[in-house]
């Protein structure tokens, strides 16, 4: 079998195998999902070795009729865009398994169903060459999200499961007109009609009708994202889904919105994109400055970090409005450091709310005393988030802001103050909760990290290393598909 259809296909047999595993077998059960999401890690992790990074185009495509009188395929391929967000969900994913192994006792036969279902379907996203192809998998992920919050999340979690939801196929809905809208304009100027995505590069679009596309597609990536206005699901999210749901959500989910920007909006439609780049520059210090100093006014521990998924996040959006190399080499990368800080975080609050079943600010402070393995890990995953020189967040917004600066000054020198007051958040944050006298006797007994809870969290902190100190790599595997994308947007 093909390599990438293999690769998307393992999580669809291994939960097809989960089902007929009896619901009493737990362990069984936590051991079969976390094997076949390793599996399909030591299966992806080949092909950043066989990856030509000189090559143009779409590498190890696979393809197959599916639906010929609509012109839609079973279509795959990577370039070096999707192939680090393809590496960061393949190790995501085992990394949210194991992290549940003791967290998940109701119900466990349904929960790794969910995360195998979720695989599969952000696997699948990123894969994907067919707009067809790529809407189906953009809302298949939508249903085991929802379960993993509304079965297994917080107290609120019916409400934060219908709002992510409603807001996310709101943007679906518009998307996918957008799409069809494509399809027929496509098929006037192609021999047939098509949702190749390789075909529909081709079609020489007049302006207005970008306009309207590039809008049609924005709202249903923006939504996905969350840029500001649309980001308000995003913090219920977040503090109510289990600590797999939130590293999968914050890690993958998110990057779903703005690599349909990368992959689709911009290449697609260039001239429209070139107009719109000041609005999506706007928005985008909105939501850096916005989530930043919501983030200050926090008390909930998880809280705290999901509005700081809307900071980051904006720095990609920036990046993409410079219309650059470096602003859209550095969004893509911090794309990948937002999925490894940010989850990272996620991790250890989990951590935490395992033992003690509060995330209240409050209710901490001198856990390094007790827990110095767990502080250390704490520190690094605060000053990777942070932007610290050496560490992988300095990497991904130092290059966004040499893009933006480019463009304009002043969007640069905003973007530089949410930094500032990302800075502040975060410090203030571990300041609260690891340092001085432990003010809480219930804390005093805690355990320091496990084995198991080490594994999941030395793969992050050797990447955010490996990243800050030696990004080569990394922006080698994009130089092409960038510099292709800019030339296509005339710049």
């Amino acid at each position: 079998m093909p390599w990438l259809t293999s690769l998307l296909a393992l999580p669809l047999v291994g939960l097809l195998v989960l089902l007929v595993i009896p619901g009493t077998a737990r362990n069984f059960i936590r051991l079969w999902a976390n094997a076949v999401l390793l599996a399909g890690l030591g299966l992806a992790l080949p092909l950043w070795q066989a990856f030509d990074r000189t090559a143009s185009g779409y590498q190890f495509v696979d393809r197959m009729p599916w639906i010929p009188t609509l012109g839609a395929q079973f279509l795959l391929g990577i370039d070096g865009i999707s192939l680090l967000l393809v590496m960061l969900t393949a190790l995501l994913g085992p990394i949210a398994a194991l992290a549940s192994w003791n967290a998940i006792e109701e119900r466990t036969k349904e929960f790794y169903a969910m995360l195998l279902l979720l695989q599969f379907g952000m696997l699948g996203l990123f894969l994907a060459l067919d707009l067809l192809l790529f809407f189906v998998f953009f809302e298949v992920v939508l249903v085991p999200m929802y379960f993993l919050i509304g079965i297994w999340g917080g107290e609120r979690r019916l409400y934060a499961a219908i709002k992510f939801f409603l807001y996310t196929l709101a943007g679906s809905v518009v998307l996918l007109l957008g799409i069809i809208a494509l399809y027929w304009q496509g098929g006037l100027q192609l021999a047939r009609p098509t949702f190749e995505l390789t075909e529909l590069l081709r079609v020489q679009l007049p302006v207005d009708t970008q306009r309207w596309l590039f809008w049609a597609f924005f709202v249903g990536f923006a939504i996905k994202v969350p840029m500001v206005p649309f980001h308000t699901w995003l913090p219920d999210a977040h503090t109510e889904a289990p600590t797999a749901g939130s590293v999968l959500l914050a890690g993958v989910l998110l990057k779903m919105g703005t690599y349909g920007f990368v992959r689709l909006s911009l290449p697609l439609f260039p001239e429209a994109a070139r107009e719109a780049a000041p609005i999506l520059a706007v928005l985008s210090i909105v939501a850096i400055l916005y989530g930043a100093l919501i983030s200050l006014m926090q008390q909930d521990w998880k809280r705290l970090v999901a509005y700081s998924s809307v900071s980051h996040m904006g720095f990609c959006t920036l990046g993409l409005a410079a219309l650059n190399s470096n602003g859209i080499a550095g969004s893509v990368l911090q794309q990948i450091n937002h999925g490894i800080s940010t989850s990272l975080l996620f991790l250890l609050v989990g951590f935490i709310y395992e033992r003690r079943h509060t995330r209240q600010i409050a209710d901490f402070g001198g856990l390094a005393m007790v827990m110095p393995r767990f502080a250390f890990v704490f520190a690094v995953a605060v000053f990777s988030s942070a932007g610290l020189p050496l560490l992988n967040g300095f990497i991904g917004e130092f290059t966004i802001l040499q893009g933006a600066f480019v463009v304009s000054r002043a969007w640069a020198g905003f973007a530089v103050f949410g930094i500032v007051l990302g800075a502040a958040y975060l410090l203030w944050l571990y300041q609260r909760t690891m340092l001085g006298d432990l003010r809480n006797e219930a804390n005093r007994g805690l355990a320091d990290l496990s084995p198991r809870e080490w594994v999941t969290v030395l793969p992050l902190l050797g990447l955010a290393l490996a990243i800050g100190v030696y990004p080569k790599p990394w922006f080698a595997v994009l130089e092409r598909p960038v510099l292709e994308m800019v030339g296509r947007m005339g710049r």
